[in-house]
């Protein structure tokens, strides 16, 4: 089924996005030049889309417990993993953008909510392996697929949590000094994100990206990511369509980018 609401969007957003010519932040500039379009391949990559493979060809099925807005493809109660791995996980492109965005940043701590089957938390993991990674996932049959992966690909920093985000994250953020990295890629609800939002202002930084995923996911994700674009503490978004970027920039004008990605 086609998501009309999705598609519009889309077309806007490419109206409006430019590419690195006529951005003229030079911290923008920078992030679009050295991190964004950089497409030359690392040895990272390598194994974990090997293993995006094995899991596209996994005809093992789970039974998944949705605490989230659900999925546009297939709200089945039962789904292979196969079936997850083609429609739930992040795209090669997108995985490994967000890969670079942590590897240049370099935070020692990274919040990911939504680890899925865990290749985009793997990608984080091998991007910063000095940092603590934190995962959670909402249902407890995928967080054990999830587990599987990252120990296939023998990765240690990240402490995988299974649970209600709105129970763990609090927790999580009230014994953190400060949040470094924080992608959030679940529950996409308006009311939802605009929480998540809320609940890291506490201990954002001049440092922190916050990643939002779907953005354009709804109309109700449209609205909470402008309400989050238009908070007085954000400095700078990157709008990539699929994913927004957040910055708490000090002493830097408020500005907005629609890049093309």
């Amino acid at each position: 089924m086609i998501n009309w609401q999705l598609l519009k969007s889309f077309v806007k957003h490419r109206l409006k996005a430019k590419a690195r010519h006529g951005v003229h932040s030079p911290f923008v500039y920078n992030l679009i030049d050295k991190v964004i379009y950089d497409f030359k391949p690392r040895r990272d990559y390598e194994s974990i889309e090997h293993l995006r493979k094995s899991l596209l060809a996994d005809e093992r099925e789970i039974i998944i417990t949705d605490l989230g807005a659900g999925s546009h493809v297939n709200n089945n109660k039962r789904k292979k993993i196969s079936h997850l791995a083609k429609n739930a996980l992040k795209p090669k492109k997108l995985s490994q953008l967000i890969y670079r965005i942590a590897n240049d940043r370099q935070p020692a701590n990274i919040i990911e909510l939504g680890t899925c089957l865990g290749l985009t938390t793997s990608y984080l993991a091998r991007a910063v392996p000095r940092a603590a990674v934190v995962s959670i996932e909402g249902c407890p049959q995928t967080a054990l697929i999830a587990k599987e992966v990252i120990q296939r690909l023998e990765i240690t920093n990240v402490k995988l949590l299974t649970g209600n985000f709105d129970t763990l994250l609090p927790e999580i953020i009230s014994q953190t000094h400060t949040l470094d990295f924080v992608f959030v890629d679940g529950n996409h609800r308006k009311d939802a994100t605009l929480n998540y939002f809320y609940w890291c202002l506490s201990k954002v930084n001049e440092d922190t990206v916050l990643i939002f995923d779907d953005i354009y996911w709804s109309k109700g994700m449209e609205e909470a990511w402008h309400e989050i674009k238009n908070h007085p503490e954000v400095s700078v978004t990157v709008d990539l369509f699929w994913i927004g970027l957040v910055y708490f920039r000090k002493g830097q004008a408020k500005e907005h980018f629609y890049i093309k990605y």
